[in-house]
């Protein structure tokens, strides 16, 4: 065996302690794609938190907030309204305004109707210290609950869920108005236009058609408005009667409710039912009494109701096919014979 000098001997030592003092390795577990995509989902939503505070303001959509944003559809709702220099406007719903700047462009005075606040002063931003400022009047609050200003004109790109009040309150508005350019969900719209026949006429069609001339102006894809709503939209324009047919509504409407209560069902099937015959019969009591007028010994409602059917012709016919006149004339008839609807 060969001799180890001492020199040798203290440079093994060294390399021993040296390789002693060297830290094992750690080897790092599988690279987690979750936990990094979790990291960058978080960083993404934080950045779209960000942009979406310089695209403008955050929509409410429980307040129907859907903004038209192609020009060339708000353009051709404000040419449908035939604006005049001197036309005073009710806007309702102006949003963040993309509407009202081109009404004022041709209107003498726009006055804009806003629940939200915050879309409120964005409007009021947008118009301030420009030249049509002095042109616009902010009402804040809803519409429903308040009384209408004088107006020429309405244009609204209205908020869904307040379609039907909103059409009938502006029908019954006095002084009447020259005409209304109105954005509403598409299948609301061909009702409030359906004919006869048409399988969406009904009530809301005949109420609406009984003191207004309404006309389909233009269809209009959800991709215009931002956020886009679950529904296509269409444009109407509604111009009430003047003067408007001396009908008294709640009349009016009582019957129609009766009448299109089943619209494809018979008169005669749809005024039998009890409820029906007993409210009539009170109304009938109520009248008489209130006139003096005698009661006959053996009254029977059924058949006083049947006899003004039979007598107009409209005992086997069918709300769906019945026209303006056609009700008016029923109602006449039932009124002749001292029967009313309210």
């Amino acid at each position: 065996m060969p001799k180890i000098t001492t020199q040798q001997l203290r440079k093994r030592t060294q390399e021993s302690a040296a390789n002693a003092t060297i830290k094992p390795r750690t080897i790092g577990l599988p690279y987690d794609k979750t936990q990094r995509s979790q990291k960058t989902a978080a960083k993404g939503g934080n950045s779209a938190a960000e942009s979406s505070r310089h695209f403008g303001p955050m929509f409410n959509k429980d307040l129907g907030q859907h903004i038209l944003i192609n020009p060339l559809v708000s353009q051709g709702i404000v040419d449908k309204a035939h604006l005049k220099q001197t036309d005073i406007v009710l806007e309702v719903g102006p949003g963040t305004g993309n509407l009202t700047v081109k009404i004022l462009e041709q209107a003498k005075k726009v006055i804009a109707c806003e629940a939200d606040a915050r879309l409120a002063a964005e409007l009021t931003k947008r118009v301030q210290g420009g030249p049509f400022q002095h042109k616009l009047e902010i009402l804040h609050g809803d519409v429903m609950k308040r009384d209408l200003p004088y107006f020429d004109v309405c244009i609204s790109n209205t908020p869904y869920q307040i379609s039907s009040p909103l059409t009938f309150k502006l029908i019954f508005h006095r002084p009447i108005f020259r005409c209304a350019v109105l954005m509403f969900q598409r299948e609301f719209a061909m009702r409030l236009v359906a004919r006869p026949g048409d399988s969406l006429y009904g009530r809301l069609s005949v109420n609406c058609q009984l003191y207004s001339k309404v006309t389909h102006v233009m269809k209009v894809g959800k991709n215009n408005f931002k956020p886009p709503p679950n529904v296509e939209s269409s444009v109407v324009k509604i111009e009430p009667l003047n003067p408007p047919p001396p009908v008294d509504f709640e009349e009016w409407d009582g019957m129609v409710r009766i009448v299109f209560s089943r619209k494809n069902k018979t008169l005669a099937a749809n005024f039998k039912p009890t409820a029906t015959m007993q409210m009539l019969e009170n109304n009938y009591k109520t009248y008489c009494a209130s006139n003096e007028l005698m009661i006959e010994e053996e009254f029977d409602i059924k058949k006083k109701v049947l006899e003004v059917l039979e007598q107009t012709g409209f005992s086997d016919s069918r709300a769906s096919k019945m026209d303006i006149d056609d009700l008016l004339k029923l109602l006449s008839a039932f009124h002749d014979a001292d029967i009313h609807f309210c």
